[in-house]
C-alpha cells in the first residue's frame, strides 16, 4: 500500500482555508482519483497548518490516478482554498 500525504507548512501571513479544503477541495481529490476516502488532519501543534493522507494499491495506481484528466482541476483547485505551497510526501505503508 502506499500513502500520499500532502503537508501545509504553517507560513507566516498565510491564509487557509479548513472548511472549504475538507467540503470540497479534499471530496473533489477523491472523486477524481477514484478513491474510498481520505483522512484530513488540521494542524493543532506543530510545524503544518494542514495535512491530508490518500491511500492507493500500489505506485502504479497511484501513477494513474495522476495521470487521470480531472487531476489539473485539482491542482489548480489549491488556489481556492489556500496560500502555502503544500509539500507532498509519498510513503509505503509497512
Amino acid at each position: 500500500m502506499i500513502r500520499v500525504s500532502v503537508l501545509y507548512p504553517k507560513t507566516e501571513g498565510a491564509t487557509f482555508d479548513h472548511d472549504y479544503y475538507a467540503t470540497s477541495h479534499v471530496p473533489l481529490a477523491v472523486s477524481t482519483w477514484g478513491l474510498a476516502g481520505a483522512e484530513i488532519d488540521r494542524g493543532i501543534d506543530g510545524p503544518y497548518e494542514a495535512a491530508v493522507h490518500f491511500t492507493f494499491e500500489s505506485l502504479e495506481a497511484l501513477g494513474a490516478a495522476m495521470g487521470v484528466e480531472g487531476t489539473a482541476a485539482v491542482q489548480a483547485d489549491v488556489a481556492n482554498y489556500t496560500t502555502i505551497v503544500p509539500q507532498m510526501q509519498i510513503s509505503e505503508i509497512v
